[in-house]
C-alpha cells in the first residue's frame, strides 16, 4: 500500500517559502520589536554603523543540520549585508566543533540576526538530529518512523520539514487535512462501524482526499475495525507481543502504526514486529536544542 504521508511531506514542502519567511518576519517582531528601519536593538548601536566584521557559526555537539533556509532569511531581513558561506549542506551530519558557515558584512547587522538565526538552526537541527538516530536505529525493517501533531506552536511547518531532512515522513499536518479517530470520538459515535462509516462520508464529500486512520487499543477492536474497512490503523500503547499478534491478525489487510511509549532502546523491537510505521511525539516535542555558537572578529 502508498503510504499517505508520503503526500503530505510534498504539501509540506510546498508550504516551505510562505513558512520561513512568516517563521523569520514573527521572530524578528519578537526580538526587535519591528521588522526594518524600525527594528530595535540597543545593544548594537554600540558598534560604529560601517564597521566590518567576520563571523563563523560552529557546531558544539554532533548534529544533523537542519534550518540553513531559516538562517539565510534571517540575514536577509536583519542583516542584507551580509555574505554568507556555507560549508555544509542542508541534512549533513557534523561533529563536535566543525563550521559550518563564515559571514561578512556589517557587524550591528550580524550582531542583531544572531539570535533570530541561531534559534531557527539549533531547533530544526534538534529535530533532525533526532529523527535520524530513530530512522537508523530501525535500518534494515520496513518500518518507517513518522512525526506526529505535538509540535511547539507557531514551528509545525518547519518541524515536520526537519523530521523529513532527518529520514523521517510526515503524518497528517494538522486537523484540517486528515481523520484520526480516537477513542473519544468512537464512544462519542458509538460504535467503531458507526464512526468508520461516517468517516468514510465525510472523506467522500473532499474528493476522498483525507486519510482515514482508527485507534484501537486491543486486539478485539482491531478486528472490529478490519472488519469494517479500516485501511490506516494506529496501535495505542501495544506491547511487542501484542503487536505481533496485531501483524498476524491484520494479514496485510491495513497499514499498521504502532504509536506510545517508544524510545530509541525500544523502537527497533517495535519494527521488528513487522509494523509498517512508528509515531512519535518526541521528536518534535522533547527535543534538545543543538549546541552552537557564533564568534565575531573584527576587521
Amino acid at each position: 500500500m502508498e503510504f499517505m504521508n508520503e503526500l503530505i511531506s510534498k504539501q509540506v514542502l510546498a508550504q516551505l517559502a510562505e513558512t520561513i519567511k512568516a517563521n523569520v518576519n514573527e521572530t524578528i517582531i519578537e526580538d526587535l520589536s519591528a521588522a526594518g528601519s524600525h527594528a530595535k536593538d540597543f545593544t548594537a548601536k554600540l558598534i560604529a554603523p560601517n564597521q566590518l566584521a567576520l563571523a563563523s557559526i560552529i557546531s558544539r555537539e554532533p548534529a544533523v543540520i537542519c534550518g540553513i533556509p531559516w538562517v539565510e532569511e534571517s540575514f536577509k531581513q536583519i542583516a542584507p549585508s551580509a555574505a554568507i558561506n556555507w560549508q555544509v549542506k542542508e541534512g549533513e551530519s557534523v561533529k563536535a566543533n566543525q563550521t559550518l558557515c563564515t559571514l561578512k558584512g556589517k557587524a550591528h547587522e550580524m550582531l542583531s540576526a544572531e539570535r533570530c538565526a541561531l534559534n531557527f538552526l539549533q531547533t530544526l537541527s534538534a529535530t533532525a538530529t533526532a529523527t535520524k538516530q530513530f530512522v537508523e536505529a530501525i535500518s534494515g525493517t520496513k518500518a518507517r518512523i513518522l512525526d506526529t501533531r505535538k509540535t511547539i506552536p507557531g514551528l509545525r511547518i518547519a518541524q515536520k520539514y526537519a523530521v523529513t531532512v532527518g529520514g523521517g515522513l510526515n503524518h497528517r499536518i494538522g486537523l484540517y487535512d486528515g481523520i484520526l479517530i480516537k477513542e473519544n470520538h468512537i464512544a462519542a459515535a458509538g460504535s467503531i462501524e458507526t464512526v468508520l462509516a461516517e468517516a468514510n462520508k465525510i472523506a467522500a464529500q473532499q474528493g476522498n482526499n483525507l486519510s482515514i486512520q482508527i485507534e484501537v487499543e486491543n486486539l478485539a477492536e482491531l478486528e472490529c475495525a478490519l472488519n469494517a474497512g479500516a485501511q490506516l490503523i494506529l496501535l495505542d500503547n501495544f506491547n511487542t507481543g501484542l503487536l505481533k499478534e496485531a501483524v498476524a491478525l491484520n494479514a496485510n489487510r491495513a497499514i499498521l502504526e504502532a504509536s506510545g511509549g517508544i524510545t530509541l532502546s525500544n523502537v527497533r523491537e517495535i519494527a521488528l514486529t513487522g509494523v509498517d510505521r512508528i509515531s512519535i511525539g518526541s521528536l518534535t516535542k522533547n527535543i534538545q536544542a543543538i549546541d552552537l555558537s557564533m564568534r565575531f572578529t573584527k576587521i
